[in-house]
């Protein structure tokens, strides 16, 4: 009986896409607005949120599918700030509870980042160029630029669907 052996290496292969790093101030909501305004883009809210350690850490996710260009634009906060009660006990009679905020990130080599805009599709280097000056024209964005996807520990984060 014959064995047959089936290679699968060229269907896994790695999606190619371009990922910006942005540091600013913006709620997320003003930051898509401004996206939207300078790129000609349409990004919108996804009815979920990304949810990481099952509803432990959430990240607010903009989408946008570009039809004409087969693009993908996904902006996604880096921070998810969350507020949980801690008991205090000082030995008293008394016991007190103290809110505590921990963060968590997204892509933890980039703590500093606010969000990451990926863009699923090969782009040239010049117009890769053209979307992070337009970005960097925008004067609430305190610093935007290009992250090496390959040098990322933690790129499986970035799988959105």
């Amino acid at each position: 009986m014959a064995v047959h052996k089936l290679m699968l290496d060229d269907v896994f292969d790695d999606v190619a896409y371009t990922l910006v790093a942005m540091h600013c101030t913006l709620e997320d909501y003003r930051l898509v607005f401004l996206l939207n305004k300078h790129l000609k883009i349409k990004l919108a809210r996804r009815s979920k949120d990304l949810d990481f350690n099952k509803g432990k850490s959430n990240y607010s996710i903009f989408e946008w599918e570009d039809e004409k260009q087969l693009t993908t634009w996904s902006l996604v906060s880096n921070t998810c700030k969350t507020e949980s009660l801690q008991e205090i006990s000082f030995g008293s009679l008394f016991e007190n509870q103290e809110k505590i905020t921990k963060t968590t990130h997204l892509i933890p080599e980039y703590k500093r980042v606010n969000y990451f805009l990926k863009i699923e599709n090969e782009f040239s280097s010049s117009k890769e160029k053209y979307i992070l000056d337009t970005i960097l024209e925008i004067p609430q964005i305190a610093t935007a630029y290009s992250i090496d996807t390959f040098q990322l520990k933690s790129k499986d984060n970035l799988i959105f669907s």
